[in-house]
């Protein structure tokens, strides 16, 4: 356990009991850094006597906020367990939950900031609102929330070759468990495409079934690959880019294969001007 991590996460407004009540017990894992967070949603659940589904969520939301970073994973009896480290920086950015200093100089009657007590003839009226006041208390997740992430896991699986679903209940509370973990649905979509493409024409005995593909989180073979990927697309369109500009400054004749589209990405990417653009004839 890490004094200082608690102590800070202790001392800021998380903006929930049920949020406070979980970065507390993940601070109470973490090393003085905030690092080395290792412990299942399910263990968080154990302990926390939190819903399986609020754990979830609100583990998702921190991953969001960038409260938590996931920085990597360790084998468990389940598969793999995801290992945390609480951002510090993030956390004092929060509000702290400490009354501001109020200063007074000396007075006949000094006003309590809280109830009066003691043998008093008008005690001082404690806070405007209190803490279970309606407009204070954090609605619950609404079931349409709830059936949207639903949806984005139907969508999912829905993209894995048909011949090799089973167990779809099971498969589907395993993409759950990923975008949980902050997983994009974009990646966790192209991997599944990848897997598909990879494993065309391979026999029964050779393929993978949905529930064990997602419980296995083979997915994560992939994302290097996907991030390579993107990687060259991104520097692929980038030297298409420079190309399209040096056509406009040299008034090029091939200028007027450029599509309004491109012209507008090279606006964006500040490789031409508006009064270079026109005067390659492209726009008035």
């Amino acid at each position: 356990m890490s004094w200082r991590v608690a102590n800070a996460c202790a001392e800021r407004k998380l903006g929930s009991a049920t949020r406070k009540q979980i970065i507390m017990f993940l601070a109470d894992k973490a090393s003085d850094d905030g690092s080395g967070i290792w412990c299942s949603k399910g263990t968080i659940q154990r302990h926390t006597d939190l819903g399986e589904t609020t754990v979830k969520r609100t583990i998702r939301d921190f991953l969001k906020e960038g409260i938590l970073i996931e920085t990597g994973a360790r084998g468990c009896k389940n598969g793999f367990t995801v290992v945390y480290r609480i951002d510090l920086a993030r956390i004092e950015a929060l509000e702290l939950t400490a009354e501001p200093d109020i200063e007074t100089g000396a007075t006949v009657d000094p006003v309590q900031t809280g109830p009066g007590t003691g043998a008093t003839v008008a005690g001082v009226p404690g806070r405007p609102r209190p803490p279970n006041h309606p407009k204070t208390i954090h609605k619950p997740p609404t079931r349409e929330r709830e059936a949207a992430e639903d949806e984005e896991a139907k969508k999912i699986l829905a993209v894995y070759p048909t011949d090799r679903l089973r167990g779809k209940a099971e498969s589907l509370e395993r993409i759950r468990d990923a975008l949980d973990e902050g997983v994009s649905s974009e990646d966790l979509t192209e991997a599944v495409k990848a897997y598909a493409t990879e494993s065309v024409g391979f026999t029964r005995s050779k393929v993978c079934f949905s529930d064990n593909w997602f419980k296995s989180r083979r997915w994560r073979t992939y994302f290097e690959d996907i991030a390579k990927s993107r990687e060259e697309t991104k520097a692929k369109e980038a030297e298409m880019l420079a190309g399209l500009a040096n056509w406009v400054t040299d008034k090029h004749p091939l200028c007027r294969h450029i599509t309004s589209g491109q012209i507008d990405a090279l606006l964006a990417a500040e490789l031409v001007t508006q009064a270079q653009i026109q005067a390659a004839g492209l726009r008035s």
